[in-house]
């Protein structure tokens, strides 16, 4: 490991216990793990509302952000792993709201299932200084 890389943890529940950081910097980039609004019990803060876990990880996001230094303005791509399609405009009008005047390059894909039940949403973020 290089002295110009940099782990950000939040705390969440899984990430010492598998290896993993929030976020990782090197250099001028800063990329963001998955990210839900797990509790401290691995459970959602937020059940059955995908709208109140987008905005959870979404804040939870600009927090390791920044931790490393970095704004929400720096976010060049995001990845939203939902477990319900029929929910994206729920999550998406958070998305909008949160990131809308950064439009960064974004994907959203429906997944089987999260790491616990109850998350419905899931998002990655990467980001670099100009």
């Amino acid at each position: 490991m290089t002295s110009s890389r940099r782990l950000i943890s939040s705390g969440g529940p899984w990430e010492e216990a598998t290896g993993y950081s929030r976020a990782v910097v090197v250099g001028d980039s800063c990329w963001v793990a998955g990210t839900t609004d797990a509790g401290p019990d691995g459970t959602s803060l937020h059940p059955g509302d995908p709208a109140g876990q987008a905005r959870a990880a979404l804040v939870t996001i600009e927090r390791a952000l920044a931790e490393a230094g970095f704004e929400l303005a720096d976010v060049v791509r995001t990845r939203l792993f939902v477990t319900d399609m029929g929910q994206a405009g729920d999550i998406l009008a958070v998305h909008g709201e949160i990131l809308g005047a950064v439009r960064p390059a974004s994907t959203i894909v429906e997944v089987a299932a999260l790491i616990h039940p109850s998350l419905m949403v899931e998002i990655e973020a990467d980001a670099r200084r100009a």
